[in-house]
């Protein structure tokens, strides 16, 4: 596969200080001291015990309390990623060059799949991400007051506001490379692409909220317990409807802003605002609600996403305070390394969105994560305290 090195996937692995013809195998492991920069070894380990971390807290819920929510969601998310991602890798090989060309390219990391394509963190955040958000809309109890759309829609926001934070960072750092050139990667929004911004963080885990809570999520919540195979089906059907998901959302920008890069971008950027002005008002409601014991009933809660949320948010705040004297630094939107820049102001207001949902799951009255969701609907008192 090293000889299907694309010229555009070729410039932009050499812009990243490494050969696409030399990018390894289907499998390839590397020195974390061998890296580009110190931030892809703490980046890695950070998403990858975090995913981990994750389908260990789903398994044991499952086990315990016969809930799989949690991990629906997580292998939802990683059979949307192995739909959407090697088509993006392989253009040619899917028989899609004369429509898609390489859109980006990572960089390399220690643990790398397909011909130095794959990062195994890339594997791990989309679970990850998915988990964190999907479970604080969870334990607002958004979904049980508000339906699975409405809920889908917080998840998605939710999910942004951590994204972002990451998604604005990557490009000065050396994790990835955007091909600007790409006519699908335009319009950008400094040095993301406005696609990036409105699809991939905010309209495709809104998509894998949606089918995960319809076809797994709320038959748990009234109490239905599932076989293995129900299982197997449902998560693969949440997996491919998310995909759909994910190209239907986004028509209205991609279909009437096909001649214009302004137009699509104004039409993206009109549904990130509706995305929000629908979940502010929900997520906030909620949080008031549950605070003042509104509804009077037991709280579900996820200590893993709790500790773990804040975990993420610290070693982002880490990682981009040592980017901030090339930032500041930069002309025209370029570090001296000549790496592009993410919105500053942009990525400080999702810091504080994120902050604030984090928050929110630490203010109101807490359960413990080891009573079952069908146990929490039954129960006749108003609140449960924690272990």
């Amino acid at each position: 596969m090293a000889g299907s090195c694309s010229p555009t996937f070729d410039q932009l692995s050499t812009a990243l200080g490494f050969s696409c013809g030399e990018a390894g195998g289907l499998f390839e492991l590397r020195s974390p001291f061998g890296l580009e920069n110190w931030t892809l070894p703490v980046l890695e380990m950070m998403i990858v015990l975090g995913s981990v971390l994750a389908l260990v807290y789903a398994i044991v819920r499952l086990r315990r309390h016969g809930d799989p929510t949690n991990l629906v969601v997580w292998f939802g998310a990683t059979a949307f990623l192995f739909i959407i991602e090697p088509p993006l890798y392989f253009p040619a090989a899917f028989g899609i060059e004369e429509h898609v060309d390489t859109m980006f390219a990572h960089n390399l990391f220690t643990v790398e799949f397909l011909w130095g394509r794959l990062p195994l963190y890339i594997v791990a955040i989309y679970p990850l991400m998915a988990t964190l958000a999907f479970e604080i809309v969870r334990m607002l109890g958004v979904f049980r007051k508000y339906g699975v759309i409405l809920g889908a829609v917080c998840v998605g926001f939710v999910h942004h506001a951590f994204y972002e934070i990451f998604d604005h960072l990557g490009p000065q750092l050396r994790w990835w490379e955007w091909s600007t050139d790409n006519p699908i990667n335009q319009p950008m929004f400094d040095a993301v692409p406005i696609p990036s911004v409105v699809v991939f963080a905010a309209l495709w885990p809104m998509s894998l909220a949606l089918c995960a809570q319809f076809f797994v999520g709320r038959h748990v919540d009234q109490g239905r317990r599932f076989t293995g195979l129900e299982l197997v089906w449902r998560t693969v059907v949440v997996g491919l409807l998310a995909s759909v998901g994910t190209f239907v959302l986004p028509l209205p920008a991609t279909v009437f802003g096909m001649g214009s890069d302004t137009v699509r971008g104004i039409l993206y950027a009109a549904e990130l605002v509706i995305l929000a002005l629908v979940a502010i008002p929900i997520l906030i409601r909620q949080w008031r609600a549950l605070r003042v014991g509104q509804p009077r009933e037991p709280v579900y809660s996820d200590g893993f996403v709790r500790i773990y949320s804040l975990v993420y948010l610290g070693v982002m705040a880490a990682l981009w305070a040592s980017a901030l004297p090339d930032y500041f630094a930069a002309v025209d939107g370029v570090t001296a390394n000549g790496d592009p820049i993410g919105n500053l102001w942009y990525t400080l207001g999702c810091f504080v969105v994120a902050i604030a949902c984090v928050a929110a799951v630490f203010t109101i009255p807490r359960t413990s994560s080891d009573v079952p969701s069908a146990e929490l609907n039954s129960a006749t008192q108003p609140h449960i305290d924690a272990k």
